[in-house]
């Protein structure tokens, strides 16, 4: 996997509050989701990412979610190596957002 571009918690939830227009696709499973998860996601399993694709825009400001950063680093490869130019990684996941923005979310 090479370098993604990546955007810490703390920068995403400033962009949110901001009003910025971003697209949160979360790659981890269903049963994850229930652990903790951000307001508005597209939820697309890692797995499924392929035959889903086609479901974003290629133009839209994307950033992938998952629980520590890994598997939305290599979707976040993915999508970038297959067209979309503005894909970047939520560094250290939900579990990062839960210990550094909000502690009231379950890590796991």
């Amino acid at each position: 996997m090479s370098e993604v571009p990546v955007v810490t918690p703390a920068e995403l939830k400033a962009e949110l509050e901001a009003g910025a227009n971003l697209v949160l696709v979360d790659v981890r499973e269903s049963d994850e989701l229930e652990i903790s998860a951000l307001p508005n996601i597209i939820h697309i399993p890692m797995n499924d990412l392929p035959e889903r694709m086609s479901e974003l825009d290629k133009d839209s400001n994307i950033v992938m979610i998952c629980r520590t950063g890994n598997r939305s680093g290599k979707t976040t490869d993915y999508l970038l190596a297959n067209g979309f130019s503005r894909v970047r990684n939520m560094a250290t996941g939900m579990n990062g957002y839960a210990t550094s923005v909000d502690p009231s979310m379950k890590t796991y």
